[in-house]
């Protein structure tokens, strides 16, 4: 069976290749392996999330969920010297890929890449910042979401970016309805930015 992305032990071979981008005007080279997500470039719904949302200021506690090999993650700490980021992968080659990344850019001492199970239980974030990985299904995709979101400080945030044909909308509906108000930010090539805000009695409370 081939791997996919969302694979916790890719069974590929570990074939690695150096991938440029451009993130908030400054150049980044990342390295990327066979067995994670977009290997071969910044994928074009990372790159709208980044192009549409700054990135955030102060002392902040934030999530990349999903970090694949660590893009989002490593900007963020890049822009926010002052921020303590996690990066939150299922994908050991990922995870291991963020720590390298991270390395490279010099933020090796904020960038904390770990498994799911890795993030302290009682760690709350500002923000989330996510490309979900939607193909997982939308049983496992909301109860990966209503997880995450309940580790939300009462006044945090989180920005998603969502493929409108891959059901942007109705997830947009259906986190109002889990009392986690939803708005659209922006529209591009087929992407939706999400800010998702958490304001609900789960995230208030824990």
């Amino acid at each position: 069976m081939a791997d996919h992305y969302f694979s916790a032990e890719p069974t590929s071979a570990d074939v690695r290749r150096t991938v440029t981008a451009r993130i908030w005007g400054k150049e980044y080279s990342f390295t990327t392996a066979t067995g994670v997500f977009s290997r071969d470039r910044l994928d074009l719904g990372t790159s709208i999330l980044l192009r549409e949302v700054p990135p955030p200021a102060g002392e902040r506690t934030v999530l990349d969920l999903g970090s694949g090999y660590g893009p989002i993650a490593v900007a963020l700490a890049v822009e926010a010297p002052e921020a303590q980021v996690w990066a939150v992968d299922v994908n050991t080659r990922a995870v291991e890929l963020t720590a390298e990344n991270a390395k490279t850019a010099g933020v090796a001492d904020r960038v904390h890449p770990v498994l799911t199970d890795g993030v302290p239980d009682d760690l709350r974030f500002d923000e989330i910042w996510s490309n979900p990985a939607i193909h997982i299904g939308k049983p496992e995709l909301h109860k990966m979401l209503l997880h995450w979101l309940a580790r939300l400080a009462p006044d945090g945030v989180a920005w998603l970016v969502v493929g409108k044909n891959l059901g942007a909308d109705s997830l947009q509906k259906w986190l109002g309805e889990q009392g986690y108000p939803c708005v659209r930010m922006a529209s591009a090539k087929g992407f939706r930015v999400l800010k998702v805000t958490a304001t609900n009695e789960a995230a208030s409370t824990s």
